[in-house]
């Protein structure tokens, strides 16, 4: 059989010149290629969807591969088989006609066979005296093997996204358990804070969630959902810190009677560099670092920072940092102001800080005195960046959803 020949469909069927260009791409299969048939027909199911076929066209494609007398299909072999409507019919587990002609033209649409039709459209075999078939008329399978790669390739990255949909759907999962049960420790507990409005936050921000989501809508909830958990563990931490505090103010002057005096080294005044290049350079005045949110999140509510970063970029928190520096420059943060706001909030969270008026500046008359305004209340432990991330977080992804 000459692979290379287009051949036109028999009766009123138009050609396409898709199929035309399908067809002479079956006929480049590469020397001596074989692959087995089976493989083939189990990764077309998983790229079904991909395909646009539906479950009777693979019903329909067994049955055909089922006619072909070998397990591999192979360059050099007779890859045409030629059943009769009532024979595939029967290996397609009694299909009515009507449908199964249907979903022929549906494997013929989606590329994955030809049709060779003969003069008269019937299908049978033309052999030469010693037995051989020198013209065969039916369904081609070439197109086939010619697209096995990439047939093995829908069918990973099909394999790769259900995967990445079942990890999400159980971190969404696992975060949501979180946040309602710490919620409830805080109410139950009476905790410090508006516990209430956070409560909110969270039924809103599961009530977003579709009845069928797919894995983008899954994705942005917990992204916000993961938000919502620091920030509820910052809070937390911030109380138990508090009274860790004043716990420890009464055994404070035993202390100091019982403590031997400090080396004169420990008075000497510090010559601490602006915190961004070295976050460890300065010791907070907390004893554990402030817990921060993922750099993620903070690049999409506050993209603006990333044009300050090292390169034009921000890839890590040392860049973050870094474009911190810069930007408090920009806006008229006195080192002072910035130094006090590491200390206060931690490196990490003082970028980021920097980062939220960087986004809202064209709302603030004095940067500086926000910063320190800002300082002194998380000094008191009156202010988190949590809402303010999140409310520009918010913000910049409806902008984008308006924008696409």
């Amino acid at each position: 059989m000459n692979t290379g020949s287009v051949a036109v469909p028999f009766g009123p069927r138009p050609i396409s010149l898709a199929a035309v260009r399908r067809q002479l791409a079956a006929a480049d299969i590469k020397v001596g290629k074989s692959v087995n048939k089976w493989k083939l027909k189990k990764d077309a199911s998983a790229a079904m969807n991909q395909l646009g076929l539906q479950s009777n066209s693979l019903a329909v494609l067994d049955a055909l591969l089922s006619f072909y007398p070998e397990d591999e299909l192979r360059q050099d072999a007779q890859l045409v088989v030629y059943p009769s409507n009532l024979q595939l019919s029967l290996r397609a587990n009694g299909m009515p006609g009507s449908t199964m002609r249907r979903h022929l033209g549906a494997l013929v649409e989606a590329g994955l066979i030809l049709r060779r039709d003969s003069a008269n459209g019937k299908r049978y075999v033309r052999k030469g005296r010693t037995g051989e078939i020198e013209t065969a008329f039916g369904f081609d399978l070439s197109p086939l093997l010619a697209r096995a790669e990439e047939l093995a390739h829908l069918a990973q990255q099909v394999v790769a996204e259900r995967a990445a949909f079942r990890k999400a759907k159980e971190d969404l999962t696992i975060c949501r358990r979180d946040v309602r049960k710490l919620i409830s420790a805080a109410l139950d507990e009476g905790a410090h804070g508006d516990w209430l409005a956070i409560e909110d936050m969270y039924i809103k921000l599961v009530a977003r969630l579709p009845r069928t989501p797919s894995i983008a809508d899954i994705t942005d909830i917990l992204d916000e959902m993961e938000l919502l958990k620091q920030e509820i563990v910052n809070r937390l931490e911030s109380l138990s810190e508090t009274e860790f505090a004043s716990t420890n103010d009464v055994h404070t002057e035993q202390h100091i009677q019982n403590s031997k005096p400090e080396s004169p080294a420990e008075f000497e005044p510090s010559s601490e560099k602006e915190q961004g290049a070295t976050p460890s350079a300065t010791r907070h005045r907390n004893s554990e670092p402030r817990k921060t949110f993922p750099l993620g999140i903070v690049l999409k509510a506050c993209p603006q920072i990333g044009d300050f970063g090292p390169g034009g970029g921000v890839t890590s928190w040392r860049d973050l940092m870094s474009a911190a520096v810069v930007v408090r420059s920009m806006l008229g943060i006195s080192p002072s102001a910035y130094q006090d706001a590491c200390e206060t909030m931690g490196p990490e969270n003082a970028a980021v800080a920097v980062a939220c008026i960087l986004e809202r500046a064209n709302l603030i008359n004095s940067a500086g005195g926000y910063m320190r305004d800002l300082t002194r209340r998380a000094d008191r432990g009156e202010f988190s960046l949590g809402p303010m991330v999140m409310a520009l977080y918010r913000a910049n992804s409806h902008s984008v959803e308006r924008a696409g």
